[in-house]
């Protein structure tokens, strides 16, 4: 029988019993999630953690609270606020990070289109936007294209008004904040994890062997290959 043979007499249950017979420990399974949670700044839900769990962090919750401030203020639309905070907090960091500067700068377009002040959003890109680079070239040409539709968020890049856009740049500010800050991670230690997933997956599915593939990693449902 060859090796392929073999991967292919794996069911989804004998995968799933393999899976449970490894011998991973609670308390490191409560490291991991306590680190995530410090690391994107989600205080409150880190405080009843370290209760329920009987853990302390890593750092003093209470330092999290300026990182909790500008992530609350990107997430709700309030760029220029945000930008204030972090220009308070680490002055020189914007300075140093063009992309990270761009991105901001992005977001506060984005809500003049969300707002509809078409006039000012192409005044302020102009202003502000007009030499980003060719890094940023892509993703400014993609957001001007919004003021093409008469309702951006049912045009081919109403992407870019999804909650979920402000949620990645917040965490993408959150991670330069902490690499500022010198922290021990940038990046919470779960998310090295998940792509160690993907790139096992890629693996298996390039040699052809069949298993059972986590197709959605937010559910991490097994589904047959």
């Amino acid at each position: 029988m060859s090796y392929n043979d073999k991967a292919d007499a794996i069911s989804k249950e004998e995968w799933l019993s393999r899976l449970e017979q490894f011998p991973f420990k609670q308390a490191d399974m409560n490291r991991l999630i306590m680190n995530y949670l410090v690391t994107e700044g989600f205080k409150e839900a880190a405080e009843k953690f370290q209760h329920e769990a009987d853990l302390e962090p890593s750092v003093e919750l209470s330092s999290l609270d300026d990182r909790i401030l500008i992530r609350e203020a990107v997430q709700a639309g309030r760029i220029e606020e945000a930008t204030q905070l972090v220009n308070q907090l680490h002055p020189e960091l914007l300075g140093s990070d063009r992309y990270l500067f761009f991105h901001l700068q992005q977001l506060q377009l984005i809500e003049l289109i969300r707002a509809g002040k078409v006039e000012e959003a192409l005044a302020f890109a102009q202003s502000k936007l007009s030499e980003s680079g060719e890094e940023a070239m892509f993703e400014l040409e993609r957001t001007l294209a919004l003021l093409a539709f008469e309702k951006p968020q049912e045009s081919p890049f109403a992407d870019l008004l999804e909650q979920s856009y402000r949620q990645k740049i917040a965490s993408e500010l959150n991670s330069a904040i902490l690499r500022c800050e010198h922290s021990e991670d940038s990046t919470p230690k779960m998310m090295f994890l998940l792509k160690v997933i993907l790139w096992a997956q890629s693996r298996l599915d390039s040699r052809s062997i069949s298993y059972p593939k986590m197709k959605n990693l937010e559910t991490a449902h097994l589904e047959p290959k």
